[in-house]
């Protein structure tokens, strides 16, 4: 991962936004952030991140509903879903069909955000060297 990556963060909560944003940030990462369902759909359309890390309890369009939004336009973007809320196996029935990586509980550590983002990347880089061995 020499290039630098585009994270977008979607949540409705300006406090955690801010944090994992410094946080990411520190960790070289460009990071665009929205606070609703509807603008990371344009966001997505627009101008796609390298990784998305998308709360699930937002008003007006959750994350469940982004997803499924997403997916119809982009099969392939790397999707971490986020809740303080939710469980992660409520996520995991819910999000099955969707191709979501994983999910991070916004009460644990950035670290293991960090971890799920390059492992998702990672996955992500290997699937296009696959499908595209004429690629160097």
């Amino acid at each position: 991962m020499g290039k630098r990556i585009n994270v977008l963060l979607v949540d409705d909560e300006p406090d955690f936004i801010e944090s994992m944003a410094f946080w990411l940030k520190s960790k070289g990462c460009r990071v665009n952030s929205v606070n609703s369902g509807e603008e990371a759909l344009r966001m997505i359309r627009n101008k796609p991140p390298d990784i998305v890390f998308l709360d699930i309890l937002m008003p007006n369009m959750d994350g469940y509903t982004v997803i499924k939004l997403v997916r119809e336009f982009n099969s392939t973007i790397p999707v971490i879903m986020m809740s303080a809320y939710e469980k992660e196996s409520n996520v995991k029935k819910k999000t099955n069909f969707y191709g979501v990586f994983g999910f991070f509980n916004k009460e644990e550590e950035f670290s293991k955000a960090w971890a799920m983002l390059k492992s998702a990347l990672k996955i992500e880089e290997e699937n296009i060297e696959k499908n595209n061995p004429n690629i160097p």
